[in-house]
């Protein structure tokens, strides 16, 4: 089953109506590799795609030698570098081949926002477009789903998450075997790649912590006491979790920061599938605890992708005070405030009180199994 990517036309006249360099972000096994390989099928002219995982072209590409780099794309139109992270001082090559080979349309694609963005900020500095592919949305399985039949896969999406491959699988026994080989094969792949990761177990402690802990507020100091770290290598595991597609910190609002909670963060997963693996529990909801923690997850991530491919700007957060009124997720957007409390029933409730005394002129909404799909579409 092919489902079209939100993304696909975006990045189809983003190569046709301007020379800049389009750099795709996104966990592995999103699709980004079909993605491109769709867009460019449209285009005219001769296309070179090279995998960085693969090392023949490597030492070309990492080479500063503006001959070589001509030879390598000779005759070619477009340039398709997939994994383009693993090529050391790709910035500055893919600089060169921008600016002494105009005609060359140039796509690349990374699994590590962290270590490509590091290595391409600087060098292409004015010359880039840059999106972000994550798991497949409902918003863009809804060209293939009604409604109907989206809310029946609703549990699926819970309790599997949303990769590409998921689709694919035919039964329960396969989807959880394609997430624990996931899990085990790419989750720490390019975060231990970079370099900067000590203590190896550690890290699969704090996921294993933060997986148990989805949709609450999550302590550094709690995490650094049971891990026996420091709290400078707890934070850098986190920066690298995030920036590596496996987890989303949501910071607290305020503008009274006597009365509203900030210090803390909540945490989700970027895909649930995952999250589950991490903690090795498929079971159904009627059997499981996490309910509304894995209903919130889903609502947050689908909001952020679909805003995401939109080119929607937002600032996202939870709301809570010291006495426990508290808000589920909050956008700030255009000088606006918008509030949601997120019900997995059909229950409808008001704002708590003191989000509207303390912010008027923000608005307030429940999100529930009857709108949600109007909401993250």
């Amino acid at each position: 089953m092919l489902i079209e990517r939100t993304l696909k036309q975006t990045i189809q006249e983003s190569l046709t109506k301007s020379n800049k360099i389009i750099l795709i972000f996104g966990p592995r096994q999103a699709g980004k590799t079909t993605l491109v390989r769709e867009v460019i099928a449209t285009l005219p002219g001769r296309k070179l795609e090279i995998n960085a995982d693969e090392l023949r072209h490597i030492d070309t590409l990492s080479s500063r030698n503006l001959d070589r780099l001509k030879q390598l794309v000779s005759g070619y139109d477009l340039l398709f570098l997939d994994e383009a992270q693993r090529v050391p001082e790709i910035g500055v090559n893919l600089k060169l081949l921008h600016d002494h080979v105009p005609t060359l349309r140039i796509i690349a694609t990374g699994s590590s926002s962290l270590d490509l963005a590091s290595k391409v900020r600087e060098p292409l500095t004015g010359r880039t477009r840059t999106y972000q592919l994550m798991p497949l949305a409902v918003s863009e399985l809804a060209s293939h789903y009604n409604a109907y039949e989206l809310d029946a896969k609703l549990e699926d999406f819970l309790l599997y998450g949303t990769y590409p491959e998921i689709f694919a699988q035919e039964n329960k026994l396969d989807k959880t075997e394609y997430l624990r080989e996931l899990t085990l094969s790419y989750l720490f792949k390019d975060i231990l790649e970079t370099g900067a990761i000590k203590y190896t177990p550690k890290l699969r402690d704090l996921v294993r912590l933060l997986a148990y802990q989805i949709g609450s507020e999550v302590s550094i100091n709690e995490l650094c006491n049971r891990l026996q770290l420091h709290r400078d290598i707890v934070n850098n595991y986190l920066d690298l979790l995030e920036k590596s597609f496996v987890i989303i910190r949501l910071g607290g609002y305020s503008r009274n920061l006597r009365k509203e909670i900030t210090r803390h963060h909540k945490v989700f997963f970027c895909d649930l599938g995952v999250r589950n693996a991490i903690i090795e529990n498929f079971n159904p909801l009627d059997r499981r605890d996490d309910g509304g923690k894995l209903w919130e997850n889903f609502l947050i991530t689908e909001r952020m992708k679909t805003q995401s491919y939109r080119r929607e700007s937002a600032n996202y957060y939870f709301w809570r005070t010291y006495t426990g009124s508290e808000v589920d997720w909050v956008e700030e957007k255009e000088g606006k405030l918008f509030g949601y409390e997120f019900k997995f029933s059909a229950k409808m409730v008001s704002a708590p009180k003191a989000w509207g005394e303390t912010y008027p002129e923000a608005s307030f909404e429940v999100v529930n199994r009857e709108n949600y799909l109007g909401w993250v579409g």
